[in-house]
């Protein structure tokens, strides 16, 4: 888990990325990053069954993990915004859908379930913000 090499992967080869509980409220961290992570050439998938509206950053939302990978394909990461007590269930649907790697957000953390995803061959970094590891990469990337 957290491995550098599985960040650079993820960061260097991922396409879509699946927001769960990215919120359309502006100013709120999951609205931010996943601005960010667009502007940068990925694609943001929402997922949020509550969000006030059915479109976020021009991208429409989803309810679910499974509506979102029926809609669009392959999901390359499954970004968490959600309160450690809901991973459980959310790693369930990442190993039922084989999605590739788990990205817990900043304060997201549950041992437990990202040993299940890891068990699966899921890669898994916890406790990281993307848009920081995403602004670190890049700056490494030019430097060399």
């Amino acid at each position: 888990m957290n491995e550098p090499e599985t960040i650079q992967t993820i960061l260097k080869t991922a396409k879509t990325i699946a927001v769960v509980g990215l919120s359309d409220k502006p100013g709120r961290p999951s609205l931010n990053v996943a601005h960010y992570l667009q502007q940068h050439g990925y694609r943001i998938v929402p997922v949020n069954p509550k969000a006030r509206s059915r479109t976020i950053l021009g991208e429409p939302v989803f309810d679910s993990l499974d509506e979102a990978c029926a809609a669009v394909g392959k999901v390359d990461v499954v970004d968490v915004f959600r309160d450690s007590v809901y991973v459980p269930e959310i790693v369930k649907d990442v190993m039922r859908l084989k999605i590739s790697y788990l990205w817990l957000q900043e304060g997201v953390c549950h041992d437990e379930a990202a040993g299940w995803a890891e068990a699966d061959g899921i890669g898994v970094v916890m406790d990281r913000c993307i848009l920081k590891a995403h602004a670190a990469w890049s700056r490494n990337r030019q430097r060399a």
